[in-house]
């Protein structure tokens, strides 16, 4: 019985632990494109670049 008076406080502390860094969450933006960062996945970050041209070892110098 002596333990519920210790465990009942530390609950009641860890709920509203838990709703303040929910609610902090919210407020920061988290939650607010949960869809973009799944497709950002997909997407390249470079467009397709022209191949390279073949170098022509004739036309180089040799040292």
């Amino acid at each position: 019985m002596e333990s519920v008076y210790l465990l009942i406080p530390v609950s009641v502390i860890l709920v509203f632990g838990i709703a303040l860094a929910f609610w902090w969450s919210v407020r920061s933006g988290q939650f607010d494109d949960l869809e973009g960062p799944g497709f950002r996945i997909l997407m390249d970050d470079n467009p397709p670049q022209k191949p390279a041209e073949p170098v022509d070892a004739d036309k180089t110098e040799k040292v």
